[in-house]
């Protein structure tokens, strides 16, 4: 696990006890859940920002060479 770091979080009780409810855990694990969502919101949005600058020469032919797949196209 990453280093960790001891806060002191003034947060509105109300929005505190509705994400508990909503995670099942306690405080510092609902604050973890919530401090990793924001993280991957952020990395959507820079990945996203990327779109159509970033140029890829794949083959999709040679990538799907050592894949079984079914009638669906779904990967076995």
């Amino acid at each position: 696990m990453a280093e960790m770091k001891k806060i002191t979080a003034f947060v509105p009780a109300d929005i505190l006890e509705y994400a508990q409810a909503y995670t099942g855990e306690g405080v510092s694990e609902t604050l973890r859940v919530a401090l990793r969502e924001l993280a991957h919101k952020r990395a959507c949005e820079e990945l996203l920002a990327l779109r159509g600058k970033v140029k890829l020469d794949l083959d999709l032919a040679e990538l799907r060479e050592d894949r079984e797949f079914d009638d669906r196209g779904n990967v076995l």
